[in-house]
């Protein structure tokens, strides 16, 4: 990659970012991966202030909703921190931002695909936000991370984006049927392209059915797919009366 197309790359995510560093040198750590930083014998990576960001991110993200859902009880608070702050999410918003063109990588994360690896992306991000808030305060820093989560925090309320559905799940089978979920897994293919199948059985009953390429994913489908039928039958059912057998 050019010196030209990293700049105009790095202008593009000062952009997405809207944000202008005062001290280029906090970005450039900020970006700078420890794989990049053996190689040119550098002393600086982006781990230090991926550390900072991320309690940088945790204090935001968790003020956001106390504000934002005044009368929601701790426990969907805390899940709601979770299904923001995590890796998968915070790469997702990192390859939003195209911020991995402009990681700082070495030979061997480049060539094994670093640039789109989740852990790194996020890292990278949680650098950017401690970065931030080092070199423009803690008000800039927030005003980036509500713009970049609050509406990622707006659809997990409204039962979109990533949620942990065997969690919740777990929760409304115990309330509604008085039993726990039991997940049945079947796989097909080969051992580097296989597809899992799971089923989820609540008191002897076949409730969801979900596919994909890992079994957490499978399971997360059906539990989502069960929880929906649940949901519905509870919603059907006369004031007072049984989830069981209700269409």
């Amino acid at each position: 990659m050019s010196e030209a197309s990293v700049d105009h790359r790095l202008e593009a995510l000062d952009r997405a970012l809207g944000v202008s560093f005062h001290d280029p040198e906090l970005r450039e750590a900020s970006l700078t991966h420890r794989s990049f930083a053996f190689e040119h014998d550098l002393t600086i990576t982006n781990e230090r202030l991926e550390f900072l960001g991320d309690s940088v991110l945790g204090l935001v993200v968790t003020d956001l909703a106390y504000r934002m859902y005044p009368g929601m009880p701790e426990g969907d608070l805390a899940k709601l921190r979770a299904a923001i702050v995590n890796m998968t999410a915070l790469a997702d918003v990192a390859r939003d931002l195209d911020l991995g063109a402009v990681v700082l990588l070495g030979k061997g994360e480049e060539q094994s695909g670093g640039r789109d690896k989740a852990s790194i992306l996020a890292d990278a991000l949680e650098a950017v936000f401690g970065a931030v808030y080092i070199d423009l305060g803690l008000d800039a820093a927030r005003e980036l991370i509500e713009r970049l989560f609050e509406p990622r925090m707006e659809a997990y309320v409204r039962g979109e984006g990533d949620r942990d559905y065997k969690t919740i799940l777990q929760e409304l089978a115990s309330q509604e049927l008085r039993a726990l979920p039991v997940y049945q897994i079947q796989d097909r293919g080969p051992d580097h392209q296989k597809e899992f199948t799971a089923t989820v059985v609540i008191a002897g009953e076949t409730l969801g059915t979900g596919v994909g390429r890992s079994k957490k994913e499978a399971e997360q489908q059906a539990a989502r797919e069960a929880h929906a039928r649940i949901s519905e039958r509870r919603a059907a059912r006369p004031m007072g009366g049984s989830v069981h057998g209700a269409s």
